[in-house]
C-alpha cells in the first residue's frame, strides 16, 4: 500500500487581483522505507509541495491520501493530529527553543501528545542518544555547534515514531563537512526503516536519496529512481 498518494494536486493563491498558480496539477505516490528528494529552482512549487505534503496546507484542487486517509479534506485540528503523531519535521533553520536544554526540545511533541512526563522523559533521552548526542542531552542551544543543533532537531523529528521524515533544507545553513555528517545520519535512519522526503535544491544532496522528482513551473518535469546512491563517509567526531 502506499503511504502517500496525491492525484492532480493544484494550489493557486490569491494575491491581490491575481492568482498565482504555485502547483499546476502534480500526482504522484511514495511508499514505506522510500528515501525521496524533491528538486527545483526558486518558484517550481517544491516548498508548496513540502508543505501540503506536511500537512501545513491543504490544497486548492486534488486528493492527497495518507495512509488510506484522505486529508485533503480535514479540518484544521485532524491536520495537527497528523502532523504530531505521523510527520517528523526537520527545518534548515533548527526551530529550537533557545531557552531549553536538547532534552526539552524534543520531548515537546510527546508533551503536545499527552505522553506521561516520564515515559516522554526517556523516549526524548533515548532519541538523543540514537543521535549520538548522549553527552549533550542537557545542553542547550547556544551551547551546541550547528551541527548538534540539527541532530537535536532530527532527534526531536523521530521522538514520535513518525510515519515519514520530512526534511526541508536540512544541511542549508551547515558547512559542507557537517552537512555531510548529517547526511550519514538520514542515511543510517533510512536503513532502519524510515521514510524520508527531502526538500533540496542542491544536486550533491538530493543525490542521497534513491528516487530525485524534479519540480518545474508546478508541474513535475521527471521523476528517476537513482541506480547509485551517494553514501558519505562516517566521522568519529560529533559535529
Amino acid at each position: 500500500m502506499n503511504l502517500i498518494k496525491i492525484e492532480h494536486i493544484a494550489k493557486i493563491y490569491q494575491v491581490g487581483t491575481e492568482e498565482v498558480h504555485a502547483l499546476a496539477d502534480v500526482s504522484l505516490t511514495i511508499d514505506k522505507n522510500e528515501y525521496v528528494a524533491i528538486m527545483g529552482p526558486s518558484g517550481s512549487g517544491k516548498s508548496t509541495l513540502m508543505n501540503i505534503l506536511g500537512c501545513l496546507d491543504t490544497p486548492t484542487k486534488g486528493l492527497y491520501d495518507f495512509e488510506g486517509e484522505n486529508v485533503s479534506e480535514m479540518e484544521d485540528n485532524d491536520l495537527a493530529n497528523i502532523r504530531n503523531q505521523k510527520i517528523g519535521f526537520v527545518f534548515q533553520t533548527f526551530n529550537l527553543l533557545p531557552r531549553s536544554d536538547a532534552l526539552h526540545n524534543v520531548e515537546l511533541p510527546l508533551i503536545y501528545a499527552g505522553v506521561p512526563s516520564h515515559e516522554r522523559k526517556e523516549r526524548a533521552r533515548q532519541s538523543l542518544i540514537d543521535v549520538g548526542l548522549e553527552d549533550r542531552i542537557h545542553h542547550k542551544p547556544n551551547e551546541l555547534s550547528g551541527g548538534q543543533r540539527q541532530r537535536v532537531a532530527i532527534a526531536r523529528a523521530l521522538v514520535t515514531r513518525p510515519s515519514i521524515i520530512l526534511a526541508d533544507e536540512p544541511t542549508g545553513n551547515l558547512d559542507s563537512k557537517t552537512g555531510e555528517d548529517i547526511m550519514y545520519l538520514f542515511n543510517e535512519i533510512h536503513q532502519q526503516g524510515n521514510t524520508i522526503i527531502l526538500v533540496t535544491h542542491e544536486e550533491y544532496i538530493a543525490e542521497h536519496a534513491a528516487r530525485i522528482i524534479r519540480l518545474k513551473d508546478g508541474f513535475i518535469a521527471a521523476d528517476e529512481h537513482v541506480e547509485k546512491r551517494y553514501v558519505p563517509q562516517k566521522r568519529e567526531a560529533v559535529a
